[in-house]
């Protein structure tokens, strides 16, 4: 499985950003799959997964109510739309995903490359 993150950018304050990912590759189904971020000098944070193959999900207290994640019907996609930003959202966000079946190694964290947002005042 691969992860191919797309999107981010740099927004003013109260701007809005959309993030894309995609799972490629074969054999497996999506478990969960979501955005994780990043600053210099801080350990990553999960900011929005969806769990349960899309069932469910689950958002930093910091991104209620501005941030939506959402799995795009039967692709092994999710989108992160971002609204409302803030200075404080500027990170580089990370793709995470956990997949079963017979073409991914189980337990294991498949991550995207990151892509940076940046949200100026």
């Amino acid at each position: 499985v691969q992860l191919q993150a797309s999107g981010g950018g740099s927004v003013q304050t109260g701007g809005s950003l959309r993030l894309n990912c995609v799972a490629s590759g074969s054999g497996f189904i999506m478990n969960r799959m979501g955005w994780y971020r990043q600053v210099p000098g801080k350990e990553r944070e999960m900011v929005a997964l969806i769990v349960d193959g899309g069932d469910r999900t689950n958002y930093a207290d910091s991104v209620k109510g501005r941030f939506t994640i959402s799995k795009d019907g039967t692709k092994n996609s999710v989108t992160l739309q971002m609204n409302s930003l803030k200075p404080e959202d500027t990170a580089v966000y990370y793709c995470l995903g956990w997949f079963s079946g017979w073409g991914v190694r189980p337990d294991y964290d498949y991550w995207g490359q990151g892509t940076q947002v940046t949200v100026s005042s």
